[in-house]
């Protein structure tokens, strides 16, 4: 046998603590067919400064779609069936580099995905700038070990086959027949090269995470052995493994046969078929309807019950990313009977619909039922169907573990979510049941109305969540970012909710701290300082209805885009921070006008760049503060005494303001975390708007105080003429 061997490697990327499912890094590889060893190299590092700490790395693994995690322990949607997926962790801990291998044996071809994420976030609020984190990288890469001319098994021809010694097992695969309803596996003929009873192990299936149902068979001496299988994968290669369980290094002979029972499916040919989907994309003609071809009814009705299955003609419906419809041709209600299961394909395996999740809801007609205790079992199965629901009602196949359905006249809907559904051909399966026995509901039928179809986050995550569209390279998937302390899968976990009225207290209080801007405002017009005044103004009403507008619950009110109110905010609190300081330092008004025009546009560019980048408000800060110096600097050494010389202005103005603005800047940049947000957020709103009015300089001497009865001269009055008297009069 040839091997190949095959490496595939992916950039690496910067792990995130874990709060959603967005915070997960996944990498996506494909292992090629005929792959009999997969070997994952992952590396995990760490950077090396002082913020950097020991840290557990964990690593989840899945066939066919992304993996299924819960990390934070909450619940998912009430009808949505969850199986926990394979992972492991990695340390960093003394070194700042960790190297783990991961085998897998036979694994199963197709797509794979590996998650990596960190422990769960803290939930504080970080300033960009202020704090450094630390980096920590994760890089997944695959070895597969290929088989090239791997033997085929031609079904039932016995075929016999070499396993040369324990350490080079034997690997061959058979391709399983669409509607195989069963395989049977026989091997014989087992003699060693030493002429002795021989003992083998072997091994059907591939192997799959998180859950494996690789089937095997122990077969010693000469006689034969056989496993049966029921409802093995469609249309797919069965790979085949036999290892020699001798101690010696003797060759071992084998003869194998691989059998199949084919279930003729009973359906509406594919011209009626046709003839259906263009009637219900275009109507139907007049006279059109119930037209048939003479004789071609009866013959199909007698087909259905000789037949192990009943197809349902069912098309698929792309509706847009990771959205599809599935519609079925004879209406939304199939018939369903105890003879044989009535099937129908729900197509998943173009590759791009594994990111999303697959709603299954099927609703009894209770009326067509004649027998009050019957119940309509189904199956939703992938790779195959279940065709033995009323044997064992037992929704398994040969490789796989289906999700049962049932209902009934005491309860007709169910529905059923699944969460990332493999990429795969995927079935269901319904059928009739009764409790005495299929003789008592031979001739019943029930109606059944069944709705299915792929949507990126199952109910759009509900009230408190956002469904964002995540990508890792051309791949796309979805996940659901909650709000309110809402949690889970599908933002469904009120554990942690706040009441509705937490949430009208947290809009209050961001809404109305922005009213402290009030007294800084009037003193800002008391002192004729209008230009400054205009711009607390504008701050304070963005303020407002940003805080309205991001409120994570009910409620919410935004009068404009979300995007504008949050820079139109940012923007308004810099350029306060700026004027505020400008006006401080007192210099001539056209200078001070200059710079408050030419500072507001290079801090509207810098925001547009990076909007919450730290340097914004402090880069104008320091450059304000720079003049404001200078310029005091220059006032004191022309009056040759401390600027300001009033020891009452330091102590009532300037020594408050300082301190209100450096606690709002402490409590802004270490204290503000996603649970005290509302209250913490609303102290920096008012400690600002404090300090701005402590810190405005009086208004110039030569400017009288507002006198509105002197402004508004709507009278005559008596002027003085000031002009001296040059000539006299005798």
């Amino acid at each position: 046998s040839l091997y190949v061997s095959e490496y595939f490697s992916q950039s690496a990327q910067k792990l995130s603590f874990y709060s959603w499912y967005g915070n997960a890094k996944l990498f996506h590889f494909h292992v090629p067919e005929d792959t009999v060893l997969l070997r994952w190299l992952l590396q995990a590092s760490r950077g090396k400064g002082p913020e950097c700490t020991s840290m557990e790395i964990t690593v989840h693994f899945r066939h066919g779609a992304p993996p299924v995690i819960n990390p934070l322990g909450t619940r998912f949607p009430a009808n949505a069936t969850v199986r926990p997926s394979y992972n492991i962790s990695i340390t960093l801990s003394s070194a700042a580099q960790n190297t783990t291998f991961v085998n897998v044996t036979t694994p199963a071809a197709g797509d794979w995905f590996i998650a990596a994420h960190l422990p769960e976030a803290a939930g504080r609020i970080e300033v960009k700038g202020f704090s450094t984190p630390c980096p920590y990288m994760f890089q997944a890469d695959m070895f597969v070990l290929r088989l090239t001319d791997m033997p085929v098994l031609e079904p039932g021809v016995p075929t016999p086959h070499t396993v040369v010694s324990p350490a080079k097992p034997l690997h061959v695969k058979v391709f399983v027949p669409k509607h195989a309803a069963g395989m049977r596996f026989q091997l014989s003929s087992c003699v060693t090269s030493e002429q002795r009873a021989c003992a083998v192990r072997v091994l059907l299936g591939s192997i799959t995470l998180p859950q494996s149902f690789q089937r095997s068979l122990t077969c010693t001496g000469s006689i034969n052995c056989s496993l049966a299988l029921d409802s093995p994968p469609w249309e797919k290669w069965l790979q085949i493994m036999v290892e020699s369980l001798g101690t010696t290094n003797a060759s071992v002979s084998v003869e194998m046969l691989a059998s199949f029972t084919v279930c003729r499916p009973g359906s509406t040919s594919s011209f009626f078929n046709f003839i259906s989907l263009n009637q219900s994309q275009a109507g139907a003609r007049p006279g059109a309807a119930g037209s048939s071809v003479p004789g071609e009814a009866p013959r199909n009705a007698s087909g259905q019950r000789s037949s192990c299955l009943q197809s349902q003609p069912v098309v698929r419906e792309d509706l847009d990313v990771v959205s599809v419809r599935y519609r079925l041709l004879n209406g939304p209600s199939v018939p369903v009977n105890s003879l044989s299961p009535t099937l129908l394909l729900l197509n998943l395996n173009t590759g791009m619909d594994s990111g999303g999740s697959l709603v299954v809801n099927v609703l009894l007609n209770k009326t067509s039922v004649s027998l009050a205790n019957a119940t309509v079992v189904a199956c939703v199965s992938a790779a195959s169907p279940v065709l033995s629901l009323n044997a064992t009602r037992n929704c398994s196949t040969a490789f796989s573990q289906g999700y049962p359905l049932s209902v009934s006249t005491s309860s007709a809907e169910a529905m059923l979510i699944v969460l990332y559904p493999q990429t795969d051909d995927w079935f269901l399966s319904l059928q009739l049941l009764c409790p005495k026995g299929q003789g008592e509901c031979s001739t019943a039928e029930a109606k059944v109305t069944v709705f299915a179809y792929l949507t990126p986050c199952f109910n759009d995550c509900g009230p408190y969540g956002q469904c964002s569209l995540l990508r890792r390279h051309g791949y796309l998937y979805a996940g659901c970012s909650c709000k309110a302390g809402w949690g889970g899968w599908s933002c469904t976990d009120d554990t942690k909710a706040q009441s509705v009225g937490a949430q009208n207290l947290a809009t209050l209080l961001l809404t109305l701290s922005n009213l402290m801007f009030l007294p800084a405002i009037a003193v800002a017009v008391y002192r004729y300082y209008l230009v400054e005044a205009s711009v607390y103004t504008y701050t304070m009403f963005f303020s407002t209805f940003y805080h309205a507008c991001d409120q994570p619950g009910v409620a919410v009110m935004c009068i404009m885009d979300y995007d504008t109110l949050q820079y139109c905010d940012f923007l308004g609190s810099v350029v306060s921070i700026w004027v505020t300081i400008l006006c401080m330092a007192r210099v001539k008004k056209i200078l001070k006008y200059v710079l408050f025009i030419l500072g507001t546009l290079l801090i509207a560019m810098s925001l547009q760049l990076d909007r919450r980048g730290v340097w914004n408000m402090m880069g104008p800060c320091l450059f304000a503060l720079v003049i404001m110096v200078t310029a005091w600097v220059h006032h004191g050494a022309k009056r040759r005494h401390c600027y300001p010389s009033s020891w009452k202005r330091w102590v009532f103005y300037l020594l408050p303001g300082i301190t209100l603005a450096f606690t709002a800047i402490s409590v802004y940049a270490f204290m503000e975390t996603n649970e005290n947000y509302y209250y913490t957020h609303s102290i920096w709103h008012v400690l600002v708007a404090c300090s701005v009015a402590f810190l405005l300089p009086p208004r110039d001497k030569h400017k009288k105080p507002w006198a509105w009865p002197q402004k508004l001269t709507c009278r005559y009055q008596i002027c003085q003429n000031d002009r001296e008297e040059l000539y006299a009069v005798t």
